[in-house]
């Protein structure tokens, strides 16, 4: 699983390059090291969500989300390594609707926000989506692990749920969006 460093700065990155966890370089700006980059922002976003007061469940999900997010990151680091299994997937989907339960329908279209950890929690639901927009399109040019779409799409959904979950926690309300000519 790639070398330990001790020594934080190596120049090895200082022509534009970086090393894959398979020993190999890339440029920067490959569209690998887009998706993994993507997927470590929206790790760290989920972070700074967990250093906001959470509604009793969520915070120990948000948790596993972060293993599991840096699980992804090593798996799109690693060509040809599959670390998402279809688990996760299917553990997203029983928080989702353990989270969902309680809430009423949904009839119009929410702004993001509500109270700030669920404007934070809205945060990382986009960055979710953007960090499957770059796994879909390293799937374009090379092989990637399908559950790891199906696990992005699925947390971006997660990730809806619990800013609402939040927000009516939080004493905030869904801030409904209404259309420019009714406004």
């Amino acid at each position: 699983m790639g070398n330990r460093l001790s020594k934080i700065y190596t120049r090895t990155g200082d022509a534009g390059d970086t090393g894959l966890g398979d020993g190999s370089r890339t440029p920067k700006d490959n569209p690998r090291v887009e998706a993994y980059g993507t997927v470590d922002e929206l790790n760290s976003i989920v972070g700074l969500l967990l250093a906001s007061p959470l509604p009793d469940g969520v915070e120990p999900m948000l948790t596993r989300l972060q293993h599991e997010l840096f699980d992804l990151g090593g798996e799109l680091c690693m060509p040809g390594t599959t670390l998402i299994p279809e688990s996760y997937v299917e553990g997203l989907e029983r928080d989702l609707d353990a989270l969902n339960e309680d809430l009423p329908p949904l009839k119009d279209f929410i702004l993001p926000g509500g109270s700030e950890a669920a404007a934070r929690c809205h945060l990382a639901r986009t960055v979710a989506r953007r960090a499957e927009r770059r796994v879909v399109s390293l799937a374009e040019a090379e092989e990637v692990n399908p559950v790891s779409i199906r696990y992005l799409n699925r947390l971006s959904d997660f990730l809806f749920v619990a800013a609402r979950v939040i927000a009516r926690h939080d004493g905030g309300k869904e801030v409904l969006w209404v259309h420019g000519d009714k406004r």
